[in-house]
């Protein structure tokens, strides 16, 4: 999806950088206003985080509203919590798994089977998207812990080039 935003604003990089922004914590366009969830976020604020003006935050809002097909993406965004750093504290496991080609299909499927088959349970699973992020990575935040001797196993699994226990 990120290809077809790009179009947009290559033309205009310090709006593909509200867009990219935007994109990476799930903040909803809406009305040439920018949204979390329900709570309005002012446009100095975005441009104080990219070191941008506040113009270029609103003319990447009424861009994005004007646009059908970027409206339709960006009015039905989320941001979702991510428990990685947390998880330490709650007790969980959190496995990050880097792979040999982020475009590659079935490294969830293999990996939450390798943890599911140990009889641990996945509280989450956040995925970055490989367009996106030139370092994606899969994160499988678990109800515990994952044994030592599953490691080898995760690392064995298709498409997995390293693994990282937190």
């Amino acid at each position: 999806m990120w290809s077809v935003i790009k179009k947009y604003f290559s033309d205009y990089p310090a709006q593909e950088k509200v867009a990219k922004l935007l994109l990476k914590y799930g903040l909803r366009v809406e009305k040439n206003k920018i949204y979390c969830e329900d709570i309005e976020i002012p446009a100095l604020r975005i441009a104080r985080a990219l070191d941008i003006d506040r113009r270029v935050v609103n003319s990447t809002a009424v861009t994005i509203t004007k646009t059908e097909e970027l409206r339709k993406f960006f009015g039905n965004l989320h941001p979702i919590p991510f428990f990685r750093d947390i998880a330490p504290e709650m007790g969980w496991g959190v496995v990050e798994i880097v792979p040999n080609n982020p475009s590659k299909t079935g490294i969830l499927a293999s990996v939450s089977t390798i943890i599911a088959d140990a009889g641990i349970s996945i509280r989450q699973a956040i995925s970055e998207d490989p367009e996106f992020s030139e370092a994606a990575t899969l994160t499988i935040i678990c109800e515990k812990e994952i044994p030592s001797e599953l490691i080898p196993r995760i690392k064995k699994a298709s498409g997995v080039k390293k693994v990282i226990i937190y």
